[in-house]
């Protein structure tokens, strides 16, 4: 996953930029359709693994389920558990996970495997409601473990991962307090 984690930051410099690559495996599509759900009024993109989402296809259902029209879900399939040092995940080289997704109830899906036919189809992946699923297929990565701390030029991985937690909780708690109101339930109270 460092494969998407690293180039992210030639992208966005949101704020709300979160990478929890560092930690335990399985969590990221949980967290981000947790914060989909809390936060409708955004749209929320996670950029899952493939190791981490096999981890969790539970979640898949979970998405379906809920609702959630603001959540787009990428699976980044090269075949490995890169967090742990590339290897191989059960059922690499033919497991489908757009079938997988399209089982669990969504709609819309996604499979890439050539950037330029991602690249035009970007554009309606973003747009419309959710919940989305993609799955893009990339080659090994051969980058080493993800670095934190104030000498990473990357900023969203300049704080440690407790504070980058404790930063986008803040800002996501005081976006619905502007919209919801101090003493609502969504503004983290």
């Amino acid at each position: 996953m460092y494969l998407v984690v690293d180039p992210w930051a030639k992208f966005s410099q949101s704020e709300l930029d979160f990478a929890s690559a560092d930690s335990a495996m399985g969590h990221a599509a949980d967290l981000a359709l947790g914060i989909a759900l809390a936060q409708p009024q955004r749209k929320v993109i996670c950029l899952n693994g493939d190791g981490s989402m096999l981890m969790t296809l539970g979640s898949l259902v979970t998405a379906v389920e809920s609702g959630a029209r603001n959540f787009i879900l990428f699976v980044v399939q090269n075949d490995t558990y890169e967090v742990t040092g590339n290897q191989s995940i059960p059922g690499a080289g033919h497991l489908d996970f757009v079938a997988i997704a399209r089982g669990a109830g969504f709609k819309r899906t996604y499979f890439f495997d050539d950037p330029k036919d991602y690249k035009a189809c970007l554009k309606e992946v973003l747009s419309g409601q959710g919940p989305v699923f993609v799955a893009a297929r990339v080659q090994k990565g051969t980058e080493g473990p993800l670095s934190r701390g104030p000498k990473v030029k990357e900023s969203y991985l300049k704080p440690s991962l407790a504070e980058s937690a404790h930063k986008i909780r803040k800002v996501l708690t005081e976006a619905a307090a502007t919209k919801y109101g101090a003493n609502s339930n969504l503004a983290g109270q």
